[in-house]
């Protein structure tokens, strides 16, 4: 077996492989003590352990074998390997809106690299048509590589730049906009482009997946469709997050930028409106409006730019005996805004005090959110509360840490007049703050209570 079939691998898993005659992409029946397992063998990552062997199943998914359980390996076959994903030219129909794809990271579809047996996002037009080809029906596709980062690396630069950009693209007369991003931070650019990027004349559609395109449950295609389909047909003029709804392949939901939330590390259903109802639901058949209260599309090219951003901000989440050193830490190093995700109804320690109004006499401007993400800050309530205020903190109604961070970061880079600085962090841009929550806005399904076991039963096809 040559060196270049074991490629990747090392160690003991390599061993044994060349022991069994096999290597990448041999069809293998692999008999361990752990059981009898069929698959193609993948490459293995090079900054991976050199114990295991990883075998792609018949159902798609992925496995390690321990190579020290390993038996016996017989190979039945071998597959030739492509690295590329079939490229099409993506078709031009006059008739059919124009979109924009603008990339900055994330697994829209996908091949294998060979060398660290990683996911390799595919993003040009003729890629995600040979991927996709549903994506021809929707529109005229065009793609834009504007970076290439983790979610988690996204920051002022690229915020900027993704604002300024999109705001070229209106101005050339695309009919919608889609930006491809990582799932762990999106709802965090979703705040600042609807903060930097206003009164867009048509929908600017942000969309991930939480699983890659190699995986049979991948959410990337129908997100994609989805998105697409938004951008290209849909009415609301914001900028929206468009991930799956249920668990299931079922639809995906439109979340408005500044009212969203990642909620579980792995579900595909991960992204929730907190606070107030999705804006819509698209599938197969189309768009369903949830609300009216949006700003529709437009036939105009105006669009407003404003990527003011001031870095020196933080969001410090209350916890109790914290300590006042830590806010004293933070107006230490020079910063000029701190959102903190306080308790209750808005609320933090005793010690804390003192902190807090050195902070605020040094000119650092302090917001007050919850950390139940659900509700408002209602600091009028409990003394606490009112203590608190007098020190300098001002409340932020019911905006998200997330969202109340952005727009500090934005209104402190345009200001520094406290009033000023008040002025817009309290004045909406796009249902940051809402007057009230709806009734039903908030619903929790807690597994084995009855009530909720009775409804999903009611609703369970």
């Amino acid at each position: 077996m040559s060196d270049d079939a074991l490629k990747g691998y090392r160690g003991a898993a390599r061993k044994v492989l060349r022991s069994h005659g096999v290597g990448v992409w041999s069809d293998v029946d692999v008999v361990s003590t752990k059981g009898k397992f069929t698959g193609l063998i993948l490459p293995r990552s090079e900054t991976a352990d050199d114990e295991h062997i990883v075998l792609k199943l018949a159902s798609g998914y992925n496995i390690g074998v321990a190579a020290a359980a390993v038996e016996t390996i017989t190979e039945h076959g071998r597959r030739e390997a492509h690295y590329k994903i079939p490229e099409k030219d993506f078709p031009v129909d006059p008739n059919k809106p124009n979109v924009v794809l603008l990339g900055t990271g994330g697994t829209i579809a996908s091949r294998l690299d060979y060398r660290t047996g990683a996911v390799i996002p595919a993003f040009s037009p003729g890629e995600l048509y040979g991927s996709v080809p549903e994506l021809a029906d929707i529109c005229n596709l065009r793609t834009e590589k504007l970076y290439g980062v983790f979610s988690e690396n996204m920051g002022p630069e690229q915020y900027i730049r993704l604002a300024e950009r999109i705001g070229e693209a209106i101005g050339e007369g695309v009919d919608g906009i889609v930006v491809g991003h990582g799932t762990d931070t999106m709802h965090h650019t979703a705040a600042v482009l609807t903060y930097m990027v206003q009164d867009s004349p048509v929908p600017i559609v942000m969309v991930g997946s939480q699983r890659s395109s190699d995986r049979p449950s991948s959410d990337a295609a129908i997100n994609l469709m989805h998105a697409v389909k938004t951008a290209a047909e849909g009415d609301i003029a914001e900028v929206l997050v468009c991930m799956f709804g249920p668990t299931s392949d079922q639809y995906d939901l439109l979340h408005r930028g500044t009212r969203v939330r990642k909620m579980h590390s792995s579900y595909r259903s991960t992204f929730r409106t907190i606070g107030d109802v999705p804006m819509g639901i698209v599938d197969q058949e189309g768009i369903r409006y949830l609300r009216g209260d949006f700003k529709h599309r437009r036939q105009d090219r105006d669009v407003r730019i404003n990527t003011a951003f001031e870095e020196k901000v933080t969001i410090v989440y209350y916890y109790p005996n914290m300590k006042p050193d830590i806010i004293d830490a933070i107006v230490e190093k020079g910063y000029r805004g701190i959102v903190i995700a306080g308790t209750g109804l808005g609320h933090i320690n005793k010690p804390l005090y003192g902190a807090i109004k050195r902070a605020t006499d040094a000119g650092v401007h302090i917001y007050m959110t919850v950390q139940t993400l659900w509700g408002y800050v209602q600091m009028y309530v409990y003394e606490t509360g009112r203590e608190i205020m007098e020190l300098g903190v001002v409340p932020a109604a019911n905006m998200l840490p997330e969202a109340a961070y952005m727009k500090l970061c934005w209104a402190l880079g345009q200001a520094d007049d406290r009033d000023e600085v008040r002025r817009i962090m309290l004045t909406p841009v796009s249902d940051e703050i809402t007057e009230r929550e709806p009734y039903n806005g908030y619903l929790v399904y807690q597994g084995a209570v009855p009530e909720v076991q009775e409804f999903l039963r009611s609703i369970k096809r």
